[in-house]
């Protein structure tokens, strides 16, 4: 089968056109900015890539066009589809439909932490020898790529059983919405067997008038889970409680405070006890820091052991899990300086990201560097959450351009180690000049931020 993917180069559809391809279909796509890394991984698979949405496409006469959420109606090349009437399909109709069908899916929702938690689950049931396939969006370092399809595990192999591929499918359950012509959350194709409801909080609010409506497609998404399946909760969270308590016709194991699933005996360095129902498991040693990344450990442990993982194993994968790029990632080190990269853009998810750092690198400076980007962001619905969510650094640089608020007035209640930049170049120049050794910046964007981490180390290093 040939597929035309519209809107290729996005994490999730780039995953899709992976899995197509080496499903054995031919894929080709187009987007509008046609760009590396997206581009070249793509096209180092043998995926075409076109450059924007011309019209002329649909002579590529495809089976089915596969319709990313970027798309919208006005979309030159989509309206050709719709006024010939050729085929067309959601992204995550598709998987649910050619990739999903059968197979035992887990799936992590969350307003954070998804990729990161998708990405230990993965890994741990790799460890555990079960192959698992699995779409996430981002690129884990214990595997190097962001998609792939259920594999034959050792155990099959040596049976020489080539056929027996893994049941098993991961994926990062998004609850933003499908296409443009299916506004329900992208998580309701999925139908898993294992959900994961990480944390719950506003977000997306282009799409979403207010938490209710999110919680009502968490709902929606606890609907589709079988009664022999499971529903890992964050029992810290009232959102997911009222989730719940709305219908929920599945078995719930609970991570947190007062839960199924605890962290006791914190380490300073990141350790941490496994207790389950009150019986310690065993102790995670790793390289993962911050409160929300137990949680997301205690989510990963207690859904691998729904799927037969014994949580000592678990346990001990978690041990050689590398975290995911653009988690964290330190881009270089210049004079002492340290530049890290993070895609950190809810005020949750600054909060937690710098709070992280901070247990890590003790006293020394953290020069937080913040992008708000995302379209809840640049509505400026977060805003008046900002100035707490980065009470843990030292000076805060953001970039207020193209903003529809005031990022000055925002950051007001901590202008005195604030400053805000219309201009890139300007607020790259005013880092490398603040920068002291010993210092750790923190650059937080879901974008390229104008390939400032590079820039930044550049400068630091011409002064």
């Amino acid at each position: 089968m040939h597929i035309h993917i519209l809107g290729i180069c996005g994490t999730f559809m780039g995953g899709i056109a992976a899995l197509a391809k080496a499903a054995g279909h031919k894929v080709t796509g187009c987007d509008a900015n046609v760009y590396p890394p997206m581009s070249t991984q793509l096209e180092a698979q043998g995926i075409e890539l076109i450059e924007g949405f011309s019209p002329e496409q649909t002579k590529l006469n495809p089976d089915i066009y596969v319709i990313g959420n970027v798309v919208s109606r006005g979309n030159p090349l989509m309206e050709e589809i719709l006024n010939q009437g050729l085929p067309y399909i959601s992204g995550p109709q598709w998987l649910a439909e050619n990739v999903l069908q059968g197979k035992w899916v887990l799936a992590v929702a969350g307003t954070h932490g998804k990729t990161t938690t998708s990405s230990m689950l993965a890994w741990v049931l790799e460890y555990a020898g079960l192959a698992p396939g699995f779409l996430i969006g981002g690129v884990p370092e214990n595997f190097g790529i962001s998609a792939r399809l259920p594999q034959t595990p050792a155990l099959a192999k040596s049976k020489q059983d080539a056929n027996s591929t893994s049941p098993f499918f991961v994926i990062e359950a998004d609850e933003y919405d499908t296409a443009f012509f299916d506004k329900r959350s992208k998580f309701v194709h999925y139908r898993p067997r294992t959900a994961v409801l990480n944390n719950l909080e506003f977000d997306h609010a282009d799409i979403f008038d207010d938490l209710a409506a999110i919680e009502r497609q968490f709902h929606h998404l606890v609907r589709t889970v079988p009664q022999q399946g499971l529903v890992v909760a964050n029992g810290k969270e009232t959102s997911l409680q009222r989730v719940i308590e709305k219908g929920c016709w599945t078995p719930v194991e609970k991570f947190g405070t007062d839960a199924d699933w605890q962290a006791t005996n914190l380490d300073a360095n990141g350790s941490f006890d496994v207790i389950f129902k009150g019986e310690r498991q065993a102790r995670v040693s790793w390289e993962m820091l911050g409160e929300h990344n137990r949680m997301n450990a205690l989510a990963v442990i207690a859904a691998a052991r729904h799927v037969g993982v014994a949580p000592c194993i678990a346990i001990e994968a978690l041990g050689e899990f590398k975290n995911v790029k653009r988690r964290m990632e330190v881009r270089g080190e210049v004079n002492g300086v340290t530049v890290y990269d993070d895609f950190a853009h809810h005020p949750t998810a600054i909060e937690t990201t710098v709070a992280g750092l901070r247990s890590k690198v003790g006293k020394a400076r953290i020069l937080a560097v913040l992008e708000p980007r995302s379209n809840t962001m640049k509505l400026g619905v977060m805003k008046s959450a900002l100035p707490a969510s980065l009470k843990d650094a030292d000076l805060v640089f953001c970039y207020g351009a193209n903003l529809g608020w005031d990022a000055a007035e925002a950051l007001a209640p901590i202008s005195a180690k604030s400053k805000v930049y219309d201009d890139l170049d300007a607020m790259i120049a005013a880092i490398a000049s603040e920068a002291q050794s010993g210092d750790q910046v923190l650059i937080m964007s879901n974008g390229g931020f104008g390939g400032i981490h590079q820039r930044l180390l550049e400068t630091l290093n011409a002064g």
